[in-house]
């Protein structure tokens, strides 16, 4: 939907934006929301961002433009809670959980317990400029709702814990912790970014404006492979069997497929498709007499 690199020297989007001066990144991330909001989507956006989102000066600016959000909040940061300020942390550790759902943690099945409170964020904002003096900057008070996700083993030990804020006041409190829950899954998309996929360390680009261009070619490819992934038609069943095929890749026996497995079936197939189209099936044939022949003067 939309990218944007920012290097040392310029910023890169592939939307129309100021690529000078480089702005802070949340500053950034407000200029992408701008541009999404404007393609007027069939279905409302709710604009997810980790614990660097949580900055009372944007979340102000994007409940000012009307702009649903989700942010994970760091601990410290207080809010006001039945009239009393207190921390996020402190809130979440008063609050009664309700067992919710199971869900994958570290490839293993557990429960997320769910909990959530009415708050409002009344502190100021205080600005982090390197290069100016800090300036504190009140502003209205913002309802919100703080829910507090919870992973626990069978034993009740505490495996992770988010603090979510979010202005989205329709939705049940599992389903937005379920909406960050898939935010997380980000990880695979760095993934098939990386060793797994593209390696992305070993490009050999020299400026930030080709990284830019390949790194859209590449994210399409990704999205196309969790498209494939996700589909449960007969006919996407047996296109999985066929790039995994095509892919050379071992899988391993509990699994059907994996993402980095499709991905590499994925390009052998678009190869393939481009020599199809480039050579004729008498071409193609005699290329495969000629590999065999040579292939027998070996023997």
């Amino acid at each position: 939907m939309a990218l944007r690199l920012v290097t040392a020297s310029a910023s890169h989007a592939s939307y129309p934006s100021s690529d000078s001066p480089i702005k802070n990144h949340l500053d950034e991330v407000s200029d992408c929301i701008k541009h999404l909001e404007e393609q007027a989507f069939s279905k409302p956006l709710v604009h997810i961002i980790d614990r660097e989102g949580d900055s009372v000066r944007h979340l102000r600016l994007w409940q000012k433009k009307t702009c649903l959000w989700l942010v994970r909040a760091k601990n410290n940061p207080k809010v006001c809670y039945q009239e009393k300020i207190v921390s996020c942390k402190a809130l979440a550790d008063s609050l009664t959980f309700v067992k919710t759902r199971e869900v994958s943690y570290h490839g293993k099945n557990y429960w997320q317990w769910i909990a959530e409170a009415d708050i409002r964020i009344t502190r100021p904002a205080v600005t982090s400029y390197k290069d100016r003096k800090r300036e504190i900057i009140k502003g209205e008070p913002i309802a919100a709702r703080l829910v507090v996700s919870r992973i626990y083993t069978g034993d009740e030990e505490l495996l992770s814990e988010w603090l979510l804020l979010s202005n989205v006041h329709e939705a049940k409190s599992s389903e937005i912790a379920l909406w960050y829950y898939w935010r997380w899954k980000i990880e695979s998309f760095f993934k098939l970014l990386k060793s797994a996929g593209h390696h992305l360390e070993s490009w050999q680009q020299d400026s930030g404006l080709a990284i830019a261009k390949r790194l859209l070619v590449t994210s399409m490819a990704c999205v196309t492979v969790w498209e494939i992934a996700a589909n449960k038609s007969s006919e996407a069943n047996a296109l999985r069997s066929f790039l995994i095929k095509l892919s050379g890749r071992q899988i391993e026996k509990k699994k059907i497929f994996t993402h980095p497995a499709l991905l590499a079936g994925l390009w052998v197939f678009l190869s393939m498709l481009g020599v199809m189209e480039t050579y004729s099936q008498t071409e193609i044939q005699q290329f495969k007499e000629t590999t065999q022949k040579v292939i027998r003067s070996l023997m």
